[in-house]
């Protein structure tokens, strides 16, 4: 439920991310680009520096405010594990709501303050989704929508605004596609149009000035998770990685896409480079960052038949799994069972294979893997 939740609000606040940057001074324009790069390659304080410099040459325009919400937004999605930057980043965001509503209320057009309060409207409605405050989230999602249409209307053919409007028209019709039980939400919107939504992401992409990094990002999740084109998503992750090669969610994606294409080599290799990097402490590789990796390396050398390092890989997912996931069972969990009884029947030894197959009869059903274990189980008791 929350991750329907979370896409709702994704497209309802379609203003979010860096496409509200409005035109800016020359040197200001420089500052934000840079920092920006900063911002997707993890170097946060080299960022804040950036921003803070805009702050204080244009102490009333709200982007450099937005832009410092951003930081630790980013911080957020990398730390997952802590909530201490909360209230720094709803602080930031009132501050650039503050700033902007000035603007607005000597102008209700003025498209600078339309776009930096619809993007901190936006991206406070994604925090409220990660907080389960679904009351608030919807509250703040519905404005940001609001505005978007006041600022398509005021600039319709500005590519940074159509990320906003890319996104709203391919998961208006992407998601009751999906989730046919939210239906009646989408019916009090207008009609999407999922090809003219990939169309004006492209657009974005290559001709915007300053969200075409976000319209990338949002391609690459689209054809990855809807279109289920992993070619496709892979040549967006690639690039992403490419250029931000310190950014741990561009590195999972990658990898993500090596599984579905079955590129065995590259999938050993790429998430074997994440674990490294899990086990050094770089930012943004988490536990369950390395709880991934251990499961597909494993899986890697159980698939070439290095049984005996597939099992301590799996086993080492499972005592990361057990830390991580609490009283709740993930599908990792379940399938490094199922993996680590099938390492041991390749071995010949049926009493840890049989083990590991009971094990997963004990645990959440995922990924059809009760039925599988049941399966092995029939095999040694025929």
């Amino acid at each position: 439920m929350k991750s329907i939740l979370f896409i709702i609000v994704f497209f309802l606040s379609a203003t979010a991310s860096f496409s509200q940057w409005a035109i800016l001074k020359s040197d200001a324009d420089s500052l934000v680009r840079q920092g920006a790069n900063h911002i997707y390659n993890v170097e946060f304080d080299s960022a804040e520096v950036a921003f803070q410099q805009v702050i204080e040459r244009y102490p009333e325009h709200p982007a450099g405010y937005f832009l410092q919400a951003m930081v630790d937004f980013w911080r957020l999605t990398l730390y997952r594990y802590t909530d201490k930057i909360n209230d720094d980043f709803l602080r930031k965001i009132g501050k650039v709501i503050e700033v902007s509503d000035k603007l607005l209320n000597e102008n209700q057009y003025d498209i600078t303050g339309l776009f930096f309060k619809g993007g901190a409207l936006g991206y406070r409605a994604r925090f409220y989704t990660n907080e389960k405050q679904w009351f608030s989230a919807a509250s703040d999602g519905k404005e940001a929508y609001d505005i978007l249409m006041r600022a398509h209307k005021k600039a319709p053919g500005n590519h940074d605004i159509m990320l906003g409007t890319g996104l709203f028209n391919y998961f208006a019709v992407a998601i009751p596609e999906d989730y046919p039980i939210l239906k009646p939400v989408v019916l009090f919107f207008p009609p999407g149009n999922k090809k003219l939504g990939l169309l004006q992401l492209r657009a974005s992409m290559h001709h915007s000035r300053y969200s075409s990094i976000e319209a990338e990002v949002a391609l690459m999740q689209i054809y990855y998770s809807f279109e289920k084109d992993f070619d496709q998503a892979f040549y967006y992750a690639n690039d992403l990685f490419t250029r931000f090669p310190r950014n741990p969610y561009f590195h999972r994606y990658l990898g993500r896409c090596y599984v579905k294409q079955g590129k065995w080599a590259e999938i050993e290799s790429t998430w074997r480079e994440i674990v490294k990097k899990c086990l050094a402490r770089e930012l943004g590789y988490d536990n369950l960052t390395a709880r991934e990796g251990l499961y597909y390396v494993g899986l890697s050398l159980q698939r070439k038949g290095d049984q005996e390092m597939a099992i301590k890989y799996l086993k080492k997912c499972l005592e990361v799994s057990e830390f991580v996931d609490g009283n709740e069972d993930s599908g990792y969990y379940s399938s490094s069972l199922l993996k680590l009884g099938i390492s041991y029947k390749k071995l010949g030894d049926k009493k840890n294979a049989l083990y590991y197959f009971k094990k997963v009869l004990d645990v959440d059903d995922n990924n059809n893997n009760h039925e599988t274990a049941k399966r092995y189980i029939a095999d040694y008791n025929k």
